[in-house]
């Protein structure tokens, strides 16, 4: 409870830290901000030609079906391999001065959830005028799915950021897991194209639950199933706080190590 009380009291500093990341993330660019739309749009634009002529997947308003799972898919990649760099990347910070070093991971995530959130600005676009029926009361389900991704979210950048303090070339690593996990997520299918036999073992990774959820909202307008959101809920409470607790066992060889 003292570090968490301890964190609560440097919240100034995650804001900053925050709003540092949000205006240097596409800074000097000719786009600038729109980045954070045209990035996600140009993926969906190259997976959509794909699987739409190339290796057609047979699902109705495929870019839609993706689409309300490719960013929350980003967001999570963006925690796992970004994330790493949250502590050694800000190394002078560490070495210098004092602060609960959960700050660093905590605000390089939250500035991906809201980046997430912006990007949602143009899922939500989407979803109007693809035609499909839009159920507003079952989007009230949206923050309590986006908060559990952000708590998993959070648990991943922990594990990760703390890892690589003594493992450099974890964050070259991460770029491979990133995607094996994105094919092993149903990201770009469906998960009833799973074998039976294997779906279970698809279920025990923490994004199958957190993307079928969203696609209940958003592609099929019906509310997640009680046992999508306790498994989502369940997966964030067990990264979150093994991600914290590992990250607060290997901090004190932080300033030793960098």
């Amino acid at each position: 409870m003292n570090i968490l009380k301890e964190i609560y009291g440097y919240r100034e500093m995650i804001f900053t830290l925050v709003r540092k990341d949000l205006r240097g993330r596409y800074l000097g660019t000719a786009l600038g901000f729109l980045w954070t739309f045209v990035n996600p749009l140009l993926q969906l634009l190259v997976y959509n030609i794909v699987f739409s002529f190339v290796m057609p997947s047979g699902i109705d308003k495929y870019y839609l079906f993706l689409f309300v799972a490719l960013i929350p898919w980003i967001f999570m990649s963006s925690c796992l391999t970004g994330g790493s760099t949250a502590i050694v990347g800000d190394s002078s910070l560490v070495t210098k001065i004092y602060f609960p070093r959960e700050v660093l991971p905590i605000a390089y995530v939250t500035s991906c959830f809201v980046n997430m959130l912006l990007c949602f600005i143009v899922v939500f676009i989407i979803v109007f005028i693809s035609g499909i029926p839009v159920n507003f009361f079952v989007w009230l389900y949206l923050p309590l799915v986006m908060a559990v991704e952000y708590i998993i979210g959070l648990g991943v950048a922990f594990i990760s950021s703390a890892i690589t303090v003594y493992f450099r070339d974890l964050q070259h690593i991460l770029g491979i897991v990133a995607m094996a996990w994105q094919f092993l997520s149903p990201v770009l299918y469906s998960i009833d194209l799973v074998p039976e036999e294997a779906r279970r073992v698809f279920m025990l990774n923490p994004m199958t639950p957190v993307i079928t959820a969203y696609r209940d909202i958003l592609y099929s307008a019906r509310a997640p199933t009680m046992g999508t959101l306790t498994m989502a809920f369940c997966f964030g409470a067990v990264m979150i706080v093994f991600g914290f607790l590992l990250f607060g066992r290997l901090k004190r060889g932080f300033a030793e190590e960098l």
